[in-house]
């Protein structure tokens, strides 16, 4: 055998052998086109479909931890009010960490926009209330998880879990941490709700309300809630009114907002109420809609940006109960979406030694009090 024979008959050989591993190989599958997330950008940043839907998805929500000191500085965690204002007491140990979970989705329907937004908190800290008053005092833990909003809105019909249109269509008065020392409502219910757009800055809400705690409605009739606003480059001017079903008694509040400057915001809102049925039942005639001392009450502060980063706010706020109080802070923008804000609030309760909102547990010795709080807060 010579050599040219050797070579073509290896060739050969190979040649056979790779076909008959041809022909016995595997053939993969193509894989599945992936399904990546889609932006959603029709009702603002940070929404995304979810696969497979025409539903829009946003998930948000912030972690704020807040350092109390003094009397007014110290927030009991539950009713956003300065503790001693309601009989307890922190001193200077109040401290309190909230993680907020926000989502919200959004839809097109041939009915309109189907919108469904839901919060809840997550907070551990000092609980509120002496041991008197079933807390725990200065002792640190877990806090009650709390179910804050939760609504299905189509078109204009809202329903379910929200805060009451007396506070949420009017605003919450100034950007100061403690706007409630004056306190200009009472927030959570249930609503069978309506909003509406008339066009050329004018919007309006009519609210069926359940009511919260003891101002819970007691009979098939429901609280109702009415306002209109109109709003344009200069600012907006609102009105709200409310029917406490309970007590049959009628609350208002009417709120100016003006954009003097590009830096400059300024707000006053005033509200008025009857107390004919509710003064022997509720201390003051405080109810759900008229959570003041006496009549009437007014609240007026301001905002002023010094830049991007940093801003000057404050609220001055008094009722017919002869309560005053006063707050201002300086909010600061570390990089965005981290703001530390520093308060300090002074207030003075003219009619202390008589029943408090929350009940007949007040300190006679005390009529004044100040305090600060500075609160650290991540959104995203």
């Amino acid at each position: 055998m010579n050599i040219k024979s050797l070579l073509l008959g290896s060739a050969a050989a190979v040649i056979a052998v790779s076909g008959a591993r041809a022909a016995d190989a595997v053939t993969v599958a193509e894989p599945e086109p992936a399904e990546y997330v889609k932006i959603c950008d029709v009702y603002g940043a940070g929404y995304f479909y979810i696969p497979g839907t025409e539903t829009c998805l946003r998930i948000g929500g912030y972690l704020r931890y807040d350092i109390g000191v003094g009397d007014s500085g110290t927030l009991d965690g539950v009713n956003n009010v300065p503790d001693h204002q309601d009989g307890r007491d922190h001193d200077t140990y109040y401290k309190n960490m909230r993680f907020t979970l926000r989502t919200y989705t959004g839809q097109e329907t041939e009915l309109g926009t189907l919108k469904t937004f839901t919060e809840t908190r997550f907070q551990f800290g000092n609980s509120s209330g002496d041991y008197e008053f079933g807390g725990s005092g200065w002792q640190a833990g877990n806090k009650t998880t709390t179910l804050n909003f939760a609504w299905i809105q189509l078109g204009g019909l809202r329903v379910g879990k929200d805060e009451t249109a007396y506070d949420q269509f009017i605003g919450y008065a100034g950007n100061v941490i403690q706007d409630t020392i004056i306190p200009y409502g009472i927030k959570d219910t249930n609503v069978v709700q309506y909003n509406f757009d008339a066009g050329n800055g004018i919007t309006g809400v009519v609210s069926l309300e359940e009511g919260t705690g003891v101002n819970t409605i007691d009979s098939y009739v429901p609280h109702v809630v009415g306002g209109l606003k109109y709003k344009g480059d200069w600012g907006a001017i609102t009105g709200v009114a409310a029917y406490d079903s309970n007590y049959e008694e009628v609350t208002g509040k009417v709120r100016l907002d003006v954009n003097v400057s590009k830096e400059l915001t300024l707000f006053f809102m005033g509200g008025y109420g009857t107390t004919d049925n509710s003064d022997d039942f509720a201390p003051s005639g405080r109810t759900q809609y008229k959570p003041w001392g006496g009549n009437w009450a007014v609240w007026g502060g301001g905002t002023y940006k010094f830049n991007e980063k940093t801003a000057f706010n404050v609220q001055a706020s008094a009722d017919d109960d002869k309560n005053y109080a006063l707050a201002a802070n300086v909010a600061y923008t570390i990089v965005p979406g981290f703001t530390v804000t520093t308060e300090v609030d002074w207030d003075h309760y003219g009619n202390f030694g008589n029943p408090s909102i929350y009940g007949n547990f007040t300190k006679a010795d005390k009529k004044d009090s100040i305090g600060g709080i500075v609160r650290f807060q991540r959104n995203f």
